[in-house]
């Protein structure tokens, strides 16, 4: 009977020692980072097979792939955009890679120019906030209601 209690007492603690692992081992796959890409952009080989002022629109898409976007005139420029992130468990995702080829096109259709730009050329533009002040601090929502009771005038519905 001896035995048998310290077996059943080893095998308690064996449990626990398992679920303890188990419990560790699924806190730490749940803090592996998670990498995910979008998009595409051409590889430089791609690239250094397009000609500028000889390849047109159809045979940069032909030797490239279709693109992400275009210029805001259709004519302009075409765009490739790729970016690969990086989520840490519950964080939010961060951008490890962003890269952007713009092929810019002359009048007559022709490659004018091809450029690259990764996250490093990248600028944070600060966008200005203009915010209107309503004017109503420490008026409440009933007295904001009830306010223009007794300012209306039969004069201001007859125009």
């Amino acid at each position: 009977m001896a035995a048998f209690k310290a077996a059943l007492a080893g095998a308690g603690s064996g449990a626990a020692r398992g679920l303890v692992l188990l419990a560790l081992v699924v806190s730490l796959a749940a803090c592996t980072a998670r990498m995910r890409n979008y998009g595409y952009t051409p590889t430089d080989s791609d690239l250094a097979a397009l000609q500028v002022g000889v390849d047109t629109r159809e045979t940069v898409i032909e030797a490239v792939g279709s693109p992400a976007g275009y210029g805001v005139l259709r004519e302009s420029g075409i765009y490739y955009l790729s970016a690969k992130t990086r989520t840490w468990g519950p964080r939010e995702p961060e951008f490890v890679d962003r890269q952007l080829v713009a092929i810019s096109f002359d009048p007559a259709g022709r490659v004018s120019n091809i450029e690259r730009f990764t996250l490093r050329d990248g600028n944070v533009v600060a966008l200005s906030r203009r915010v209107t002040d309503s004017n109503v601090r420490g008026v409440s929502f009933l007295r904001q209601l009830l306010g223009n009771l007794g300012r209306f005038r039969a004069e201001n519905f007859l125009d």
